[in-house]
């Protein structure tokens, strides 16, 4: 009778938990704009896209999967991950939504089994963020992997606009004389093949700053969009922006520097100063233990 009662007690917990979490994201989560005819027809062309896999009608996963879509509106914010990550084979979109189920429901199941106890099941929505916080160390490292080497980059444009060509035929030929393709050097490569299979050149920019995702990028793809719209000359306004890198790159290293000391602190205290301590002292305490106190 114990164990009955324990498992129903188990179950309207569980169904509360679900229940304040889906009312605190539909109070969260945007409103739905209204479908225009641009989104309808684009809708026709879905067959493409990764979330195309889910089979509602056959999997209970995929029923939920579709849920989660629809309640949340996962949809965008899923693909621009993906985006942001390089679009990658793996994971697609509708796998990094599959991350996010599983860990939902896994994540409360071992801390139930683990502790004996029915609160795990509040942790529903920690384990739905969990994966989010992997792939978004993944995008921050892929950020700083484009910002590395991206000062050399639009000095290296400069030069060769400098010379007479356009800034389309000077990123291909810094492409082309790159040993072994950066990150930064890819997505410029997939910007110079989307203008050639027919996006316009504003189009195909605003895509390489959706990709990465950097605010130094979106610098960039402004001035170059700002010189086509107005005429003006890129290569002043290339040698200006990096020189403003250079000098957003040194006041970085310089914060960086200044926050080292304060940084320190927590390692000194935890492991070189008990150290230090037990060097100093081990000699006068086995001393005192063989011999005694000598009053």
């Amino acid at each position: 009778m114990n164990k009955i009662l324990f498992l129903s007690l188990m179950f309207l917990m569980m169904l509360g938990a679900v229940s304040v979490f889906l009312t605190v994201f539909l109070l969260l989560a945007p409103k739905r704009e209204e479908e225009q005819i641009v989104d309808v027809a684009a809708r026709r062309f879905k067959s493409s896209s990764s979330f195309a896999r889910l089979q509602p009608e056959t999997k209970w996963i995929d029923r939920l999967a579709v849920f989660c879509l629809n309640t949340f509106h996962l949809e965008k914010p899923l693909e621009q991950m993906h985006m942001q990550l390089g679009s990658p084979d793996l994971p697609q979109p509708v796998d990094i939504l599959y991350y996010k189920i599983i860990s939902a429901l896994l994540l409360p199941a071992a801390l139930m089994l683990m502790f004996q106890s029915i609160w795990g099941i509040i942790f529903v929505p920690v384990g739905f963020y969990l994966p989010d916080v992997f792939l978004k160390s993944r995008i921050q490292k892929r950020q700083a992997e484009i910002l590395g080497n991206f000062s050399t980059t639009v000095d290296l444009a400069a030069l060769i606009i400098e010379s007479g060509l356009d800034y389309l035929t000077a990123f291909e030929r810094i492409i082309n004389i790159a040993k072994k393709k950066t990150i930064l050097e890819e997505e410029l490569d997939k910007t110079l093949k989307e203008i050639k299979l027919g996006y316009s050149r504003r189009e195909a920019l605003e895509r390489f700053a959706n990709r990465t995702d950097v605010q130094e990028v979106r610098s960039l793809v402004g001035l170059i969009i700002q010189s086509d719209e107005l005429g003006t000359s890129l290569v002043d306004l290339l040698r200006n922006f990096s020189s403003d890198l250079r000098t957003r790159r040194m006041s970085r290293a310089e914060k960086l520097a200044a926050q080292a000391s304060t940084k320190m602190l927590f390692p000194l205290f935890i492991f070189i100063f008990p150290t230090i301590f037990i060097l100093i002292l081990s000699p006068m305490i086995k001393g005192l233990l063989s011999q005694g106190l000598s009053f």
